[in-house]
C-alpha cells in the first residue's frame, strides 16, 4: 500500500513538472515611455480640463499574439494641464486630489484578459492613492513593422471616489448645487513596447 501511495504521488510530481515544461514561456514587452502616454479627463459643470501624467516604467507579456499581463506605474508628481494652467496643476498635484507628494506613483497590474487580437478586455488593479480598486476596459493592441507593440485604451473610466477623491464630489456633498466636479474621470492610455 505504501508503494502504491509513493507511486501515485511520483507520478503526480512528474506530471505537474511535465505541465510546466511545456507551459509556453511569455514573451515580455518593455515599454517606452518616451513613446507611450497617458492623457485625463475630467468634467465640471460648464466645462472641462484635459492634460497629461508621465508613465514611469511598464511591461506588457504575450503569448504568441495572446496578450497574458503586464501593467505600468505612473508618476502623479508629472501631471500637466493641457491649458498650461499652473494652479489647476498645483491644486491636483494637492492632497484633496491626487497627493502626490505622499502617493508619487499610481499603477495598473493586470489581473484577467479575455477575447483575442487585436481586441481584448482587460481587468486589474488600479492603485491611486494607495487605494486599489478592480477596473475593466478595452485594449486593442497593434504589432508595428518595426517589432513594437502599440497597446491603446482609448477610455478608462474612473470614479474618483472610489480612490478618497471627494473634493466637490456631488454624490457626498448634497448642498454643492451647479457647483461640482463629476465624480467620473476618464484616461486614454497609449503602451508603446518592445522585446
Amino acid at each position: 500500500m505504501k508503494l502504491k501511495i509513493t507511486s501515485i504521488l511520483l507520478l503526480a510530481v512528474v506530471a505537474s513538472f511535465a505541465f510546466v515544461a511545456f507551459a509556453p514561456k511569455a514573451d515580455v514587452y518593455k515599454v517606452d515611455v518616451a513613446k507611450s502616454s497617458i492623457l485625463w479627463n475630467g468634467k465640471k459643470t460648464g466645462g472641462a480640463h484635459n492634460g497629461t501624467v508621465n508613465l514611469s516604467e511598464g511591461t506588457l507579456a504575450f503569448n504568441g499574439k495572446k496578450l497574458a499581463q503586464g501593467g505600468f506605474i505612473a508618476d502623479m508628481t508629472s501631471i500637466k494641464d493641457a491649458d498650461k494652467n499652473g494652479g489647476l496643476e498645483k491644486h491636483l498635484k494637492a492632497d484633496d486630489f491626487f497627493g502626490a507628494e505622499k502617493f508619487p506613483k499610481a499603477s495598473f497590474i493586470i489581473k484577467k484578459v479575455e477575447g483575442n487580437a487585436p481586441n481584448f478586455t482587460v481587468t486589474g488593479d488600479l492603485m491611486i492613492k494607495g487605494i486599489t480598486n478592480s477596473v475593466s476596459f478595452p485594449v486593442n493592441v497593434v504589432w508595428n513593422d518595426d517589432k513594437t507593440i502599440t497597446a491603446t485604451a482609448d477610455k478608462i473610466t474612473i470614479d474618483r471616489t472610489k480612490y478618497g477623491i471627494k473634493f466637490k464630489s456631488k454624490s457626498i456633498f448634497s448642498d454643492l448645487g451647479d457647483n461640482f466636479i463629476y465624480d467620473d474621470f476618464t484616461l486614454s492610455v497609449k503602451l508603446v513596447a518592445a522585446k
